[in-house]
């Protein structure tokens, strides 16, 4: 059995503006395993993006339980989030112009976080190469920011990402910004360092094409996951692959379930449903008195 590589519990991330309060996150719940890549998707303001800032330690959760390896992602001081950020997890934005520096080539920008966290200049130059290489932009080594096409800044990001070898890699939205052809090309490379460099991915995207090539994606709704979709490839009688993919609904500690709106509108699903037991099923009823 893989090993839990990010645990979150009944996470809550609440945010205090003035007299306003909002709850990004009412108790999800998120397990991600060791060498995994999962798609995280989700409306705008279901919480997927700040999830994410927590993992990257980048926000602190209110509440909960969230660890990431050996780190308690709730109890970490300034210095430790300094470390985790700098040795553990790498991160690549949306936006591409805030993943590179408009100064530094990619060679430079690579070898800025190594610097940062002392490993020696050939070591450096060994893995700058070494990552420019593997992701296909090794012809832009000397090149800035401005010299680059929007796919090609995406890969070097995520190169400057894994410099410091990270457990996990994250991304929000990383193709957000590119057009069809270009984000299928950095999502392969996202899938590239998964599987070469054994490293966790986790993507946040509203892209149903990038989020379905993936084994595993998580949906988030109002703050909780409600529910995932797990892939798999079968074989047919005649030799034939296809792929297979099934929803499931994710029930919490707390034995709650997210049932599909257009579900609970199908069947007037109300404030209360009647629940039976069957020898191997649960069957949820319409409340019949609310509906009379």
């Amino acid at each position: 059995m893989a090993q839990q590589l990010i645990v979150c519990e009944s996470l809550v991330r609440i945010y205090q503006t003035g007299s306003i309060e909002v709850q990004a996150l009412q108790g999800l719940d998120l397990m991600v395993d060791s060498g995994e890549m999962v798609a995280v998707v989700g409306a705008s303001g279901s919480g997927k993006s700040t999830l994410l800032s927590i993992l990257a330690g980048i926000d602190a959760p209110t509440a909960g339980r969230a660890r990431v390896g050996e780190w308690d992602l709730l109890a970490m001081s300034r210095t430790d989030r300094v470390r985790y950020r700098r040795q553990t997890v790498g991160f690549v934005r949306q936006q591409t112009a805030s993943n590179l520096v408009p100064y530094l080539t990619a060679r430079q920008v690579v070898d800025l976080p190594m610097a940062a966290a002392g490993v020696k200049a050939r070591a450096r130059q060994a893995r700058g190469g070494e990552l420019l290489a593997a992701l296909g932009v090794a012809d832009c080594a000397d090149r800035r920011p401005a010299q680059m096409s929007g796919g090609q800044q995406q890969r070097v990001a995520i190169a400057v990402a894994l410099a410091n070898q990270p457990r996990v890699l994250l991304a929000d939205e990383p193709t957000g910004e590119l057009d069809t052809a270009t984000s299928a090309q950095v999502f392969e490379a996202l899938r590239q360092v998964n599987r070469e460099f054994g490293v966790t991915v986790v993507v946040v995207t509203h892209d149903p094409q990038v989020s379905g090539q993936v084994a595993r994606t998580v949906a988030i709704r109002d703050g909780r996951t409600s529910s995932e979709v797990l892939r798999r490839t079968a074989t047919a009688e005649n030799g034939d692959t296809h792929v297979i993919a099934e929803e499931y609904a994710v029930m919490d500690r707390a034995g709650r379930v997210q049932i599909p709106r257009e579900y609970r509108e199908a069947l007037a699903l109300t404030r209360r449903v009647r629940l039976a037991l069957e020898p191997d099923h649960v069957t949820i009823r319409p409340d019949i008195e609310a509906q009379s």
